[in-house]
């Protein structure tokens, strides 16, 4: 089957539109949550997390603790009782997930 491809060019105008002050049509705002539960919050910040600090560091702090605060996802890495080293720290905004907060404890 064919598409039909906009182009670079429309790509660029899109994002123009976007950045611009221009009232458009968007599903984004400020009040209605984008990211409703977390395990598409997971499937939003682990590719992210898996490219700063490897796979299996991040995946080794499983399970996650994560929580929906105040239209923000806090998402963190747990540890092994009587383990030493620290976890990562994730925040994302749940309207837009715009990440807020990226870290990791030693």
């Amino acid at each position: 089957m064919k598409r039909l491809i906009f182009g670079k060019e429309y790509a660029r105008e899109q994002l123009d539109i976007a950045l611009s002050n221009e009232v458009q049509h968007n599903f984004v705002n400020e009040i209605d949550i984008l990211i409703k539960d977390s395990t598409i919050a997971l499937q939003i910040v682990e590719p992210i997390l898996f490219s700063i600090y490897e796979r299996k560091n991040i995946e080794t702090q499983k399970p996650y603790e994560i929580y929906l605060l105040d239209n923000y996802w806090v998402i963190s890495g747990t540890l092994e009782i009587d383990s030493y080293g620290g976890t990562f720290l994730i925040i994302i905004d749940a309207r837009n997930s715009q990440i807020i907060k990226i870290t990791h404890g030693r």
